[in-house]
């Protein structure tokens, strides 16, 4: 599709066809964020679940003030849990620091999984240490998906207080488990760290070895640095 104008873009978000619209969307791609964001606004009720999750993706991405509470407003009030996922995703990306407080809120109040797990991992995203104490409900949540997010985003925010807990995963049935823990492991400079990673390193799925080698690698780079 050839490039298009602002014009021609904003006209063909007014599209009957669903796959004009999505072009369009797709075409703000490199329109600077203060004029995507109007016409990304125009999509972000479209009756097209996909377009609407694209447009709120690109929410998190085109970093506007007015960004931050159109991502919170779907997070607390869009019916759809797959929307509000979406929204929480697309926090984590914009990296506001005020989102601590509605993604923390939704992982303990939401009710559908996909939703706290994209919180979860959205928290990680912030890099405030405060997520600590929901994150390890994550992790003790028995739920697969939110020990995957809860591992990585601990690693996130540096919580070498949680070794301990995160350690606990090594032998994990689920290797994603273990890819996560290994990735984790790499932000966590302390010698418990490396003693697992060097387990890790000899696991039996390749995609663990081999995020256990560049953690090690991560590691020792910052001890030598």
């Amino acid at each position: 599709m050839k490039s298009m104008n602002l014009q021609e873009i904003s006209s063909h978000l007014d599209s009957d066809n669903a796959r004009d619209r999505m072009l369009a969307l797709a075409s703000l791609r490199d329109i600077p964020a203060a004029e995507a964001v109007p016409l990304i606004k125009k999509v972000l009720n479209d009756h097209h679940v996909a377009l609407r999750s694209m447009a709120i993706f690109s929410l998190g991405i085109k970093k506007t003030d007015e960004c931050y509470e159109l991502l919170v407003n779907l997070l607390r009030h869009d019916p759809d849990y797959g929307i509000r996922a979406d929204a929480a995703g697309a926090l984590g990306y914009l990296g506001d620091p005020r989102a601590f407080e509605p993604l923390s809120r939704a992982f303990l109040e939401e009710t559908d999984w996909l939703v706290r797990f994209s919180a979860a991992v959205s928290l990680g995203n912030l890099k405030n240490p405060q997520a600590y104490e929901i994150l390890i409900q994550a992790l003790y949540s028995g739920e697969v998906m939110l020990q995957q997010a809860a591992i990585a985003a601990l690693g996130e925010i540096e919580a070498v207080e949680a070794l301990d807990d995160i350690l606990n995963f090594a032998n994990s049935p689920d290797w994603l488990v273990r890819q996560r823990l290994a990735e984790a492991l790499g932000h966590l400079n302390h010698p418990k760290s490396l003693a697992a990673l060097a387990y890790l390193s000899k696991d039996s799925h390749p995609q663990v070895q081999a995020a256990a080698q560049v953690a090690q690698e991560r590691l020792c780079q910052e001890s030598n640095s």
